[in-house]
């Protein structure tokens, strides 16, 4: 057995020759969010803050607290409660929640944030120790009691600059109230209405907990992933670390057994042990053929498969059952459906000494580029081209992808009460409303809402969504008479409302008034507008009048004037009688019309059949003369 000292040393050198193999350019980007101070007055400004590696950060949201300085245990590597049953630091009704302020060093980050939680912190600020850049509060160790605190953080964490953070102890300690704000809102780009997100992972299933935590988000989150790829919400992309054996120990056994492809790519061995158990070349076989998975998936537009795969193959083929071998996998690609010659082809010979177009491709892709840096932490999760930070479980996971969409854009998953607050519950979030109607402007997002006017039943409403919605183009007057003036009356309804036309509202025939406010009916009789006919008697009526005529006169309200019934009733025979009459001259006119037709065609055949008898015609055939047989010009 090597010894362990050795087998740390060629571990080393697997991870150095990485390091070399990565562009001068490329470096390690800490993810960042802003921390406003809102008070005091002389400390009021922004500054950055490095997300912690652990916890759950608020992405797509913010939180407003009041920073704690405990000066008892500013490190917080020992537990708050001294002993005690209540929570120290919970939040207080009508309080702002409580920020932990710590000074790093001592313990572990997480251990420091486990403690914070533990008393009733609501977030952590860590103040640096050095005067450095910023870096990332990770672990370095991998043991039960870090694993305890990893899984359990459920609160946000970030690391601040020295001078930054002895300013605010000192205002603690003065006695000044010190409120900040954590804003993950802008942690994520949110450029469009889908989301791209790819996660670095390990098929490994042995190396401690961090292994278990990837094994378990998987589980976790392939329901909710295959949502969002089947309903087009987003675009994942799995990838894989893997190093390559320096030139010098290439025909090594140590390396030839943590190595495909003669030293191109290598994964660590599992175990920690090169005699025992399976070899790092074995992880890296089975990483290759996740690859080829999602490949062959991708080719079949059904990439979630890979979901299904990874899951599968951790259940029916761990290490620890010594069923982590090709035969398994095979068994697993056929239950979904793929074809193993497909998967196959893809992965190609491990022994071949040439590149791997896959796993070269994924080599590269571990540098940084553009905004995202190198991807060395493992597992990382990358969302729309910027590292996650926190704790991959699948609530933390989401709010990051939700923080992705632009706004109005996101699925309803990222809308539940469980993973944002509707803004729109509280006092219509500030936006227009007509509760008449039932209708709002107010729209509620993942990172907060948007006052914008809505459509409604088919109908667009214009404005600028805060003060005011009107309801534009046809249909319009469906909506609460598009905001004109209306009223009823002995169940009769009038409306100011113009489906058509520059003005939105106008008072109808019979109203005279602004259209909005009121409409006012006018009193035809009484400005004699109407009914002035000697013989009329006119009685106002609201939206219009009653005109009637004396004796047995009928009133004619398109002329306004009286006429007698009779003179109706003779006018209507009249126009019976008028009417037969043109039907008959129209009659006679057709048949006079078919009569000279059938005549003129009849002479034509009669005068044609005459003259054929006397000369032929020109659509006859010459016919032969039988007079001319036997005379001598015939011959």
């Amino acid at each position: 057995m090597w010894g362990l000292g050795f087998r740390r040393r060629l571990l080393l050198l697997l991870l150095l020759a990485f390091a070399a193999a990565v562009k001068l350019e490329a470096r390690f980007v800490v993810e960042k969010n802003s921390l406003m101070v809102t008070s005091p007055t002389a400390l009021r400004g922004r500054h950055d803050s490095a997300i912690g590696n652990f916890g759950i950060p608020q992405y797509g949201g913010s939180m407003a607290g009041a920073v704690v300085y405990p000066m008892g245990n500013s490190d917080a590597c020992k537990a708050f409660d001294g002993g005690r049953k209540e929570h120290l630091f919970r939040t207080k009704p009508g309080a702002l929640p409580s920020f932990l302020l710590i000074d790093r060093g001592n313990c572990l980050f997480a251990k420091k944030v486990w403690n914070a939680q533990d008393a009733g912190a609501s977030a952590v600020l860590v103040v640096d120790d050095k005067d450095e850049p910023l870096i990332t509060m990770d672990l370095l160790q991998e043991d039960d009691e870090a694993a305890k605190y990893i899984q359990n953080i459920s609160i946000p964490s970030a690391l601040i600059d020295k001078k930054f953070g002895e300013q605010l102890k000192k205002a603690v300690k003065d006695g000044e109230m010190v409120n900040v704000n954590l804003d993950w809102r802008e942690a994520v780009p949110h450029p469009d209405n889908r989301v791209e997100y790819e996660l670095w992972t390990n098929s490994n299933d042995e190396c401690g907990p961090k292994c278990d935590m990837l094994m378990h988000f998987l589980k976790e989150f392939k329901g909710a992933a295959q949502l969002l790829e089947k309903g087009g919400y987003s675009q994942f992309t799995p990838h894989y670390i893997t190093w390559y054996c320096p030139q010098a120990f290439v025909v090594s056994k140590q390396c030839k057994s943590q190595c495909i492809n003669h030293g191109r790519y290598c994964a660590p061995d599992p175990e920690q042990d090169f005699s025992t158990g399976y070899d790092g070349k074995d992880v890296v076989v089975e990483n290759l053929r996740q690859l080829c998975v999602f490949n062959v998936a991708n080719v079949i537009k059904k990439p979630w498969i890979w979901w299904d795969y990874v899951t599968d193959f951790h259940i029916r083929c761990p290490m620890k059952d010594k069923k982590y071998n090709k035969k398994c996998a095979e068994t697993v690609i056929k239950s979904l459906g793929l074809e193993v010659k497909k998967i196959d082809k893809c992965m190609g010979d491990p022994n071949d000494d040439s590149d791997h177009p896959l796993l070269k491709m994924e080599q590269d892709s571990q540098i940084g580029k553009g905004s995202r840096g190198d991807v060395t932490i493992l597992p990382t999760l990358v969302v729309n081209n910027r590292q996650y930070r926190g704790q991959l479980g699948r609530k933390a996971v989401l709010k990051a992808i939700c923080a992705g969409f632009e706004e109005t854009t996101e699925p309803n998953v990222c809308l539940s009460d469980d993973m944002e607050t509707n803004e729109c519950l509280s006092d219509n979030g500030g936006c227009w409303q007509d509760k008449a109607a039932n209708v709002t402007a107010c729209r509620d997002t993942f990172r907060g809402r948007v006052c914008e006017c809505p459509t409604f039943n088919g109908v667009q409403f214009k404005g600028d969504g805060y003060n005011n919605c009107e309801p534009a183009g046809p249909g319009k007057c469906l909506i609460n008479h598009g905001g004109c003036w209306h009223e009823t009356r002995n169940r009769k309804t009038f409306s100011a409302c113009q489906e058509s036309g520059e003005r939105n509202c106008k008072c109808p025939a019979g109203f005279r008034g602004d259209g909005v406010k009121k409409c006012h009916d006018i009193d035809e009789c009484k400005e004699r507008k109407a009914c002035q006919c000697p013989e009329c008697s006119c009685r106002d009526t609201w939206g219009g009048y009653d005109c009637t005529c004396s004796g047995d006169l009928l009133y004619i309200k398109e002329h306004d004037t009286c006429i007698s019934k009779t003179a109706v009733k003779a006018k209507e025979a009249w126009a019976a009688v008028c009417g037969i009459l043109v039907a008959l001259v129209i009659v006679a006119a057709g048949g006079y019309v078919v009569y000279k037709y059938r005549l003129r065609s009849y002479m034509d055949s009669e005068i044609r059949a005459i003259m054929a008898q006397y000369m032929p015609l020109d659509s006859q055939g010459e016919v032969p003369n039988d007079s001319h047989e036997g005379h001598p010009l015939a011959h």
